[in-house]
């Protein structure tokens, strides 16, 4: 994107020089003022986290430094047409500039400076090209979800991306993770083949019109549109005329829309839309994991909008409390489920109520959200955020044959699945220790469990074994070997399995029999029951970072992964 907004704004140089030497003003403007909505729009929005820091300094740096060019280069072009709004952003880009790199010996003043030069290495038609196909597809996209009345909030499952050419595909891919953020899906599809999707296209006349203008000819012009084959109405949109009955209509005449051939199986989920440049399917089933992602992201975005009420900023310190009533409802139930999501955007630890007496209380409000009420409480000071892992789990410290060795024990994994009683976990314990011959007994401080012990209630306690006596209290609660979390994002589990979330221990016990990325993926299948299938694991949940043998193991500690199937030739 640096390359791109680099390339993009050598060519505003380049067309101003040549409009202004030919003094044509009128197309100037026009073109200065879409530069400012394309940067704002689309390069600072596409890259906030990287201008954030959010990727490491030296991407910050890269980021920051490409803007602040890309911005005095526009000052000096538009400060002819809006000389004090570019004085005013001169004088606060100035005191980050060396005088020695101006050229110009008076730099008091931005009307003091010449206009830049044009730097033709820097001119890159292919990319600028492959990220206007780029925001093709995420304009008509949006436009699909505005006549869905569908929220960007709201993941959806597929876009498919139909275009002639295949090197038009092929730059579309390259940037599709832009895609997959912007639009909020989990894949993208890329096709020459629109009959494969059984795409028609068919026409509507504009009855009031064409009515006044065709009088009488107008009911056989309309029964002869609606005749009109899809390959005739392809042909009308690359012209933007056609002749129907010895009359001529323009593109004011008729509206263009998109149907689906019923007799091709597994469209009837797509909703259809298309500039000049591409074709985008968009998948609108709905999906229930993807709506309670969306109405997470309804609760971040009132968290957010109370930040900006109270005029806070990201940096100030805060906890977030809030309270869903009735309590266990709906919503309730979402936000508990997605509190490590939410707590991942909004950075600010996310806690129910009630909030502490001593607390200072920066804002409150109550507000309706799918039929429950939600009230949020904003405080000044931020508490510590411990990710956990998402399945139940015990800590063992274990002291037999006089060793000892920590580790832990997952209760359950995927989440509600594979649940351990007593006498599977003394099993799983030998297994995973090398105690197979040695009697066990397991003690919660001083007390031994026994066969009825409800173990789920002791999810995140410390469990001590031994021989038989009880042991030394030495342990306090806490976390011993590094995990992940893992979340199936477009498949579900096999092997009678219903768990979509599940967990990973890196290690275990402590130090010993450490996973690898070949080890990561197996491992993974086996959880959720897919261990036939191809998979992906993902940083983010847009799919953009996806975790390879190279990246680090020990840097995914506590970190949760999106985990994506790869469809199979049947599906």
């Amino acid at each position: 994107m640096d390359k791109w907004i680099l390339s993009f704004t050598q060519s505003l140089i380049q067309f101003f020089k040549a409009e202004m030497a030919g003094y044509r003003l009128y197309t100037v403007v026009p073109r200065l003022v879409k530069f400012v909505d394309i940067l704002t729009n689309w390069y600072v929005r596409m890259n906030r986290r990287r201008l954030k820091g959010e990727n490491g300094t030296d991407d910050c740096i890269m980021a920051l430094e490409t803007l602040f060019s890309v911005l005095f280069s526009m000052c000096r072009l538009m400060a002819p047409y809006t000389p004090f709004i570019t004085e005013l952003m001169y004088q606060n880009l100035k005191t980050l500039i060396d005088p020695a790199s101006v050229q110009e010996k008076n730099t008091d003043s931005i009307h003091y400076l010449m206009l830049p030069q044009v730097r033709e290495d820097l001119i890159d038609k292919n990319i600028e090209s492959a990220v206007s196909r780029m925001q093709s597809v995420i304009e008509v996209g949006r436009v699909i979800r505005d006549r869905k009345t569908i929220p960007v909030k709201y993941p959806l499952k597929e876009v498919v991306v139909i275009h002639h050419d295949p090197r038009a595909l092929e730059d579309i891919r390259s940037l599709e993770k832009y895609i997959l953020e912007e639009l909020n899906v989990r894949q993208v599809t890329l096709s020459t083949d629109k009959d494969k999707y059984g795409i028609r296209l068919r026409a509507e006349p504009d009855h009031m019109v064409l009515g006044k203008r065709l009088k009488g000819a107008f009911k056989s012009v309309m029964a002869a549109v609606k005749e009109l084959t899809s390959e005739q109405l392809e042909e009308f949109q690359k012209t933007g005329s056609i002749v129907v009955e010895g009359h001529e209509l323009h593109e004011e005449d008729l509206r263009l829309m998109y149907t689906f051939d019923q007799a091709v199986g597994g469209s009837a989920h797509f909703e259809a839309h298309s500039d000049s440049q591409v074709l985008v399917l968009l998948d609108v089933t709905p999906d229930q994991s993807m709506v309670d992602e969306g109405v997470a992201r309804e609760v971040i975005n009132r968290i957010q909008k109370l930040r900006k009420k109270r005029n806070l900023v990201p940096t100030d310190e805060i906890t977030v409390y809030y309270r869903a009533h009735p309590e266990g409802d709906y919503l309730d139930t979402v936000i508990k489920e997605h509190t490590d999501f939410i707590f991942a955007t909004i950075k600010a630890a996310l806690k129910a109520y009630p909030v502490p007496p001593s607390t200072e209380v920066l804002i409150q409000e109550k507000t309706q959200l799918k039929g429950s009420e939600l009230e949020i409480t904003l405080a000044k000071g931020a508490l510590h955020h411990r990710i956990e892992p998402a399945c139940a789990y015990v800590i063992l410290n274990i002291c037999v044959n006089g060793e000892e060795q920590d580790g832990m024990v997952l209760l359950e994994n995927p989440k509600g699945d594979n649940k351990l009683n007593f006498s599977k976990l003394v099993n799983a314990i030998s297994c995973i220790f090398g105690l197979e011959n040695s009697k066990l007994a397991v003690f919660r401080e001083k007390t031994e469990l026994k066969n009825h012990t409800d173990l789920l209630s002791l999810s995140g306690k410390t469990l001590h074994v031994t021989s038989g006596s009880a042991p030394s209290l030495s342990h306090s609660d806490g976390f011993l070997c590094p995990y992940i979390n893992l979340q199936l994002v477009n498949a579900k589990p096999q092997e009678c399995l219903k768990g979509v979330v599940g967990t990973l221990l890196m290690e275990n016990p402590v130090g010993e029999n450490g996973l690898t990325y070949q080890g990561l993926l197996h491992e993974t299948g086996k959880v959720f029951g897919l261990r036939s299938r191809r998979l992906k694991l993902f940083l983010d949940e847009a799919l953009t970072e996806e975790i390879t043998k190279e990246s680090s193991m020990k840097a995914l500690n506590t970190k949760t992964l999106y985990v994506h199937v790869a469809p199979t030739t049947a599906e």
